[in-house]
């Protein structure tokens, strides 16, 4: 489970590579959710997005970004092409106009609500697993990210 390649007669180098393991499920991921979130007119991250506007309405754009790991030059057009969908909304906050809110529109929490019906129970069947280990699964690799942001922010800190 390290980058460590193996001897050829232990298979190929590849499978021996957590991050590229990793990597394969997220592209297979991709690839069950795309059927699934077609009837929505949305993408995967677009779902993400809608989901954490969701759990917290009118977040910020740094607040949003943060949630789901992603850059402002990435989560700009994203918002941009849910508002233009009617999905969500964006204002200036009232207190500070150097910040924007991004809140879900009646539309957009009618989608959400709507995938979330019946998105993860089709999740859970394409993986073929039990909800309990992909609940640990969920938890190591939760862990894993956050060990790897962390690491990557104290070298980023230290110059490296």
């Amino acid at each position: 489970m390290t980058d460590t390649p193996r001897p050829a007669d232990q298979g190929d180098a590849l499978d021996q590579f957590l991050c590229f393991s990793v990597y394969a499920a997220g592209l297979a991921f991709n690839r069950v959710y795309k059927p699934l979130l077609d009837r929505f007119g949305i993408t995967y991250p677009q779902y993400l997005a809608l989901v954490a506007l969701r759990d917290s309405n009118g977040r910020t754009v740094s607040e949003l970004g943060g949630k789901l790991h992603l850059e402002s030059n990435t989560l700009t057009p994203l918002i941009k092409r849910l508002e233009a969908g009617g999905l969500v909304t964006r204002n200036r906050d009232k207190q500070d106009e150097r910040v924007v809110r991004v809140a879900l529109t009646d539309a957009g929490r009618t989608v959400v609500d709507e995938a979330l019906g019946c998105v993860p129970a089709a999740i859970l069947e394409a993986t073929g697993m039990q909800p309990q280990d992909l609940k640990a699964l969920n938890v190591s690799l939760a862990s894993l990210g956050s060990a790897l942001r962390n690491g990557a922010a104290a070298s980023d800190a230290d110059g490296r």
